[in-house]
């Protein structure tokens, strides 16, 4: 009889652990998270849905977190990139809830007001943006194995705002880097590097040239780097690393960077593993944490996404599950992930960008038949 029922038991077993996506490990469960007593209740998250297209992607999220019945609530607020400020009871409204969901702002190029994503960042000291650029399983690239974090300097460098005019026809722009802010920013990408089992740090520099500058930043890298022995370290100029991300990207884990080539870097390996669409980020400091889509929403202002209402809301949703994990929500946040995931790899919604026809809403419908 007993021997009769070993095959039986065996089939139970290979039934439980059936996993349909083996790629993305839906069929297996993680250690149990031990919440604090209160952890589970509601927070409140600052929700700036901003422009153009960041109305779409901000209601995706709304429509989300309601069917997932997530513990936060948002107090949404209008703010718009040709606004002279950020109007004062936003801020106050981040500074309570420490936590702030954000879609694009359109920045004016050239004449007229300063970037209101700029000011939001030294206004909270929101010194750390963090874009995780890695390849979605469904997804087709030019490259594999990508996963590269891209941990940049969000408050000095060449976003210092210190321009003027010397003489007609001659404007001076000054680049400002410090040691308290490079070493605030290597020790976040070390201990980042550290808590997330990464294995290598990568400081993109222009010390060739700017040698008193990008040199302060070097040598405060190199001075953290010593108290991290078990993570490696190295060093790579802008131009050679922007060449070698789209020829051998899998090279690189993570990367900390100053201001501006922060963004170059990350909008390039934004690129190489599906666009801006898909890229989720954020930024963080000491006591505040905004996010966003990971790479720059240059679409923002799109007239024609937004009117045929085919933006790709994926790269927010992805950033909604890291602001998820940042509240200690991390059973939100992994079902979350994982139902983009599935919609990615199944290939039936997708929009434009990233080789499909589908609207924002029809995705976003995918996502919730997903959280089934």
């Amino acid at each position: 009889m007993a021997r009769r029922a070993i095959p039986v038991v065996k089939q139970l077993i290979g039934r439980s652990s059936f996993d349909p996506h083996p790629l993305l490990g839906l069929g297996s469960r993680s250690v149990t998270y031990m919440p604090r007593p209160g952890d589970g209740s509601p927070r409140a998250v600052t929700l700036i849905p901003g422009d153009g297209i960041g109305v779409l992607t901000t209601s995706a999220v709304e429509q989300v977190m309601q069917a997932m019945h997530a513990p936060v609530y948002f107090e949404k607020y209008e703010v718009h990139g040709d606004m002279k400020t950020v109007p004062p009871e936003v801020i106050e409204s981040i500074r309570k809830n420490k936590v702030c969901l954000k879609g694009g702002l359109r920045t004016p190029v050239g004449g007229g007001v300063n970037s209101l994503n700029v000011q939001l960042r030294k206004e909270l000291d929101l010194y750390a943006s963090l874009v995780h650029c890695f390849n979605l399983p469904g997804l087709p690239t030019r490259h594999d194995n990508v996963d590269i974090v891209v941990v940049r300097e969000n408050t000095e460098g060449e976003y210092a705002g210190l321009e003027h005019e010397v003489v007609p026809g001659v404007v001076e722009s000054l680049k400002v880097i410090t040691k308290f802010c490079s070493e605030r920013i290597a020790k976040y990408a070390f201990e980042y590097a550290y808590l997330n089992n990464r294995k290598k740090v990568t400081a993109v520099h222009k010390a060739n040239i700017m040698k008193l500058a990008d040199g302060l930043f070097l040598d405060s890298c190199r001075e953290v780097a010593k108290k991290y022995p078990s993570i490696a370290y190295n060093e790579i100029i802008v131009d050679n690393c922007c060449m070698q991300l789209v020829s051998k990207p899998e090279q690189f884990d993570v990367m900390v960077t100053p201001n501006l080539y922060g963004n170059l870097v990350a909008n390039t390996a934004a690129g190489i593993v599906g666009g801006t669409g898909v890229m989720p980020g954020g930024n963080v400091g000491a006591n505040h944490a905004v996010f966003e889509q990971g790479a720059s929403a240059g679409n923002v202002g799109n007239e024609k996404i937004l009117q045929q209402k085919r933006a790709n809301p994926l790269a927010l949703l992805l950033s909604s599950a890291m602001m998820l994990r940042h509240l200690q929500f991390p059973s939100f946040a992994d079902r979350l992930e994982t139902a983009v995931k599935t919609v990615i790899l199944e290939g039936n919604y997708r929009t434009k960008d990233i080789g499909g026809t589908s609207t924002t809403q029809e995705v976003v419908d995918a996502v919730l038949a997903a959280l089934d």
